[in-house]
């Protein structure tokens, strides 16, 4: 137990947070950097299959973060 007061302890785990946007726009570069890959990878290559899931992923948790005004898109 912390026997500090409240406005003594650290809140560090806070500043490793991201925000929304932020988080959304890591995975909008993410997602942009493995869309060209897959376009020259073989359609029955192992490696496309792993990278189409985790694109697939990606897109997943962006649109859950997207703003309800549709502002933040791949």
């Amino acid at each position: 137990m912390n026997r500090r007061p409240e406005s003594e302890r650290s809140d560090w785990t806070d500043l490793d947070l991201l925000t929304r946007d932020e988080a959304a726009e890591r995975l909008r570069e993410e997602i942009a950097e493995i869309e060209p890959r897959l376009a020259e990878l073989p359609a029955d290559d192992a490696e496309r299959a792993l990278l189409e899931a985790r694109l697939g992923a990606l897109r997943a948790v962006h649109d859950d973060l997207a703003v309800p005004d549709g502002t933040s898109e791949p």
